[in-house]
């Protein structure tokens, strides 16, 4: 007779982005042994936000590396255990699975998996020979470096608007292009930017090649209504173009036409026990409130998964 498996967590999160450290939060809380797994620092995302102020509960703004923080400290506070390193394998046999990492390998019932997306590139000449050197893809880390300085931001959605109106408090020479006539960002971001007298917007426009020496110093734009393309001097580079979700985890699992996860309302995939949140996930609003819903969903589901393995299952519901 194959001898069973014991597993040494009840719950393994891989990713410490909001929607992974709700996930901690709420298993620990619910007595299960909870491990998350993150290769940089707990936050993800969430780290480069320089001020949430639309997540319920804080009417005053708060700077995302201190939400993080919070959010640390309380999964920590409920028994939750953090690792730092950087998952490379996720396998499973007789219902436990086996998280491999950097340094060494962890077993699970479940596995709760937030690994979020990472920025596009443009894909344009100079982007690379220039990135750290005034090309950035985060404003609040760079953004300081070009106090005063001529900034160009690339995009048009949430992440573009948000952080371009950060920038236009560092600078009054930001100029934000979009390659469509409109902005495909929340109406209150958008507003927001079009309002700012610290902030030319350019629609219709395009980057087509970022120059300089040692630095940024020019770039090629074209305008697309007319096919002009004209070059214009700048300091920096900010690019929000989108993001590529990180699924090398789970190249099997299913997928939408973006290339995100898909699950069911439950946060659960086509594997029993594996679960997916946050950014990697298909969905329609990616927020942070949202990732933390996902989060507090998969950790309750992983609890009555592993309940149901154990022949524990319970058929009520809870409210807390």
């Amino acid at each position: 007779m194959e001898k069973k498996i014991q597993p040494e967590w009840d719950l393994i999160v891989i990713g410490g982005g909001p929607a992974g450290l709700s996930a901690a939060q709420y298993g620990s809380r619910a007595n299960l042994r909870t491990l998350v797994i993150e290769e940089l620092a707990p936050g993800g995302a969430m780290l480069l936000i320089n001020d949430i102020e639309n997540y319920p509960g804080f009417p005053e703004t708060i700077n995302g590396y201190d939400f993080s923080m919070l959010m640390r400290k309380q999964a920590e506070q409920f028994g939750a255990a953090i690792k730092t390193a950087s998952a490379t394998a996720i396998k499973k046999a007789q219902n436990v699975f086996t998280v491999e990492t950097s340094d060494e390998s962890f077993s699970s019932w479940t596995v709760v998996l937030s690994t979020g997306a990472k920025h596009k590139h443009l894909g344009i000449p100079g982007e690379e020979e220039f990135s750290g050197h005034g090309v950035s893809y985060c404003a609040t880390c760079d953004g300081p470096f070009f106090k005063n300085k001529k900034i160009l931001v690339v995009g048009g959605g949430d992440a573009a608007c948000d952080e371009a109106t950060y920038l236009a408090n560092l600078s009054d020479k930001i100029t934000l292009i979009h390659r469509r006539n409109r902005f495909r960002a929340q109406k209150s971001l958008a507003d927001r930017v079009l309002r700012n007298p610290n902030i030319e917007v350019r629609f219709n426009h395009i980057g087509e090649r970022i120059m300089g020496d040692d630095k940024v110093r020019r770039v090629k734009l074209r305008q697309i209504d007319d096919n002009k393309a004209y070059e214009e001097d700048f300091d920096a580079v900010f690019i929000f173009v989108g993001s590529i979700p990180q699924t090398l985890l789970v190249p099997n699992l299913e997928k939408d036409e973006a290339g995100y996860i898909v699950t069911n309302q439950n946060m659960e995939t086509a594997e029993p026990g594996l679960y997916t949140v946050g950014d990697v996930r298909s969905t329609p609003f990616r927020q942070v409130v949202v990732a933390c819903g996902e989060g507090a969903i998969s950790a309750h589901m992983a609890a009555a998964h592993i309940d149901a393995i154990k022949g524990e299952s319970y058929d009520g519901a809870s409210w807390t």
